[in-house]
């Protein structure tokens, strides 16, 4: 086993892989960006360095500064995690340069399966099923537009190096392919330094399934069982869960056979992972992660491996036991908690975490890179933590994460933690309506803002006897009667609008006037100052606010704001131009999403203070625009 392991990575990633390595006697050395200098991942390793600037360019995908951190350190191993230069092939020659080992595979099958056209032809030629597509070196706009014509519409297109959602778009129509081709390439561009794309047909109802594999430096490769991850927003996955439920016997055999051929075909070692679209009884290889999966921890639930140890074992020389692959023990569901709001197409949001606490017990995990009081910036991805359940089987796993989303608590700007439970509770979800597509298909109940506090479940709360203990209007004396019933109008939040109550008191309890109490389901608790309120699916957080809010803060509607710091990466529009309301108008890029920005209204464009690759700070204007006449 390595001495001293370096992760170049942050986040939850780094603080899970520290876990591990400290449990198996690794000294272990976490870097660092100037934005990450109080992080979560730099308190828990033994040593920590600064490798620069905020920005990923600039720190966490400097190789040449993580290796000299490396050398100075005396790091005998380095974990890349995922994401930033984990499926870096030179990176892994570097490292091997340097006489330091690379966890992870060698850098011909990081390679061979980090070009997704370049991996298709090794499974055509492997034996293993692929979707009907183009392939080729040929990247001219005629020709990829003949193509998607010759595989017929709609058609998938996506960035031919890399993966995880980035550059990849449908063309609907053949009217929409010049422009979605252009937008597929910037963002393959921005994200892998490389706007090749390829396409494949795009199939209706497809199901994401991937296989875990696990290979060792003395030939042996094995299956880990099957992943789901049909649940996703923006081709990124937002739910997961071990085994993959509801494949027929014969098909999942065949998966597992097809993931082990892919691994076989390029020699690999390490973790990694072998992604399938599944439609009906046919599977299609879809891509090889040459990595760690994010959603590695549901097959860790159900298998009782460590896959992080067994990676570090690999790499150290270890041979695979051959009681691999076990049988799978019950059912492990992961969802990931984000900065952003689902309400507003998943829009990435930045601030300090107020209160980030998230229920434990038996069968739950959580894997965090932050905690309460943390600043979340755009610098890097929105993800702050993953949180699994495990059961006996499906419906016991789901039960428990929907308990836990729903006493879960992340305060302090806009999160996904309403829009997951919601999801959690979902009949469609719980009757494996699973496919690529569920999101979309749902969104009117999963994706709508929260509603406020229905007015009976208020009137229950503030009645409720244990609400006399938060401080404030209950220990007024302001109000006092000699005889009669005390009362007053007060302001009440409930974190999404603001209550005017009439509350009237007397000595048998607390009343509003024309509300009758219903706390139907619901689950009451004093936190302080705060009552917390607890339905199936919902939460809401109660307080009294002295100084009630007037009016809107959205601003002027003609002025469209920069909602985090970013860099503006296309503008379509100048001054004067005409434009009719839904048009869009801007694309900026903030925390590897890009953002959209469209008429609301029609008018004239009067002012666009800033170009294409400026940089924007959050609230600076990107397009002034003026009602039509």
């Amino acid at each position: 086993m390595f001495r001293t392991l370096l992760i170049a990575n942050r986040g939850e990633i780094a603080v899970r892989i520290t876990r591990t390595a400290r449990r198996l006697g690794c000294r272990v050395i976490a870097l660092y960006s100037e934005a990450d200098r109080h992080a979560l991942h730099v308190e828990v390793a033994d040593e920590a360095h600064c490798i620069g600037p905020a920005p990923a360019a600039e720190s966490y995908l400097r190789a040449e500064a993580i290796l000299e951190v490396a050398r100075r350190t005396g790091a005998d191993a380095i974990h890349p995690g995922y994401g930033f230069l984990s499926e870096n092939a030179a990176f892994a020659e570097a490292c091997a340069a340097a006489g330091i080992t690379f966890v992870g595979p060698g850098p011909g099958a990081i390679r061979a399966m980090g070009s997704k056209a370049e991996s298709k032809r090794l499974m055509v030629a492997a034996g293993v099923p692929t979707v009907p597509g183009y392939h080729g070196e040929d990247q001219s706009d005629a020709v990829l537009e003949a193509e998607a014509r010759r595989i017929g519409f709609p058609v998938l297109i996506k960035a031919s190096a890399g993966g995880g959602g980035k550059g990849m778009r449908p063309a609907q129509r053949p009217e929409d392919f010049v422009a979605e081709l252009a937008g597929a390439r910037r963002e393959a561009e921005a994200a892998f330094g490389d706007a090749r794309v390829l396409l494949e047909r795009y199939l209706a109802r497809p199901r994401h399934v991937e296989v875990q594999v696990l290979g060792d430096t003395h030939g042996r490769i094995v299956h880990l069982h099957t992943r789901d991850c049909s649940v996703q927003r923006r081709h990124q996955k937002v739910l997961e869960e071990a085994p993959a439920p509801a494949l027929p016997e014969a098909l999942r055999d065949r998966l597992h056979e097809a993931a082990v051929n892919a691994a076989r075909a390029v020699g690999y070692v390490n973790a990694g992972t072998v992604e399938f679209i599944v439609e009906a009884d046919e599977a299609y290889f879809l891509e090889m992660n040459t990595r760690l999966q994010v959603e590695h921890p549901v097959t860790e639930m159900v298998t009782g491996l460590d896959l992080v140890e067994w990676q570090l074992r690999v790499a150290s020389g270890d041979t695979l036991p051959s009681d691999l692959p076990p049988a799978p023990k019950g059912h492990a569901v992961e969802v990931r908690l984000y900065a952003e709001d689902a309400a507003q197409d998943f829009r990435p949001s930045t601030g300090q975490i107020a209160r980030l606490e998230v229920p434990e017990g038996k069968g739950l995990r959580l894997d965090a890179g932050f905690r309460t009081g943390d600043a979340v910036t755009s610098f890097y991805d929105p993800m702050l933590a993953k949180l699994i359940a495990w059961g006996e089987d499906r419906d016991a796993a789901l039960d428990r994460l929907a308990e836990a989303l729903e006493a879960a608590s992340l305060e302090g700007f806009a999160t996904n933690l309403p829009f997951l439970r919601r999801l959690a509770r979902h009949p469609a979800l719980r009757a494996l309506e699973l496919d690529t597509g569920f999101i979309t298909r749902h969104a009117e109940a999963l994706l709508a803002a929260q509603r406020p506090m229905p007015a009976p479940l208020l009137a229950a709360a503030l009645a409720w006897p244990r609400a006399r203990e938060v401080s404030g209007p209950w220990n007024r004396q302001d109000g006092f009667r000699l005889q009669g019933v005390a009362e007053r109008v007060e302001h009440w939040s409930d974190g999404i609008a603001t209550h005017a109550l009439t509350v009237r008191r007397s000595p048998s309890g607390v009343m509003l006037d024309g509300v009758a109490p219903d706390a139907s389901g619901a689950r009451l608790t004093v936190e302080g100052d705060v009552l917390r309120v607890i339905r199936p699916g919902e939460a809401w957080r109660l307080e009294l606010v002295e100084t009630p809010s007037s009016g809107s803060e959205a601003g002027d509607a003609g002025t469209l704001l920069a909602p985090i710091p970013g860099r503006l990466v296309q503008l379509l529009v100048a001054a004067g131009d005409k434009v009719a309301e839904g048009q869009l108008l801007a694309v900026m890029e903030a925390m590897k999403t890009e953002l959209k920005f469209h008429a609301p209204f029609a008018g004239r464009i009067e002012a666009v203070p800033h170009a294409p690759g400026d940089a924007v700070e959050e609230g600076e204007a990107l397009v002034l625009l003026t009602p039509a006449a």
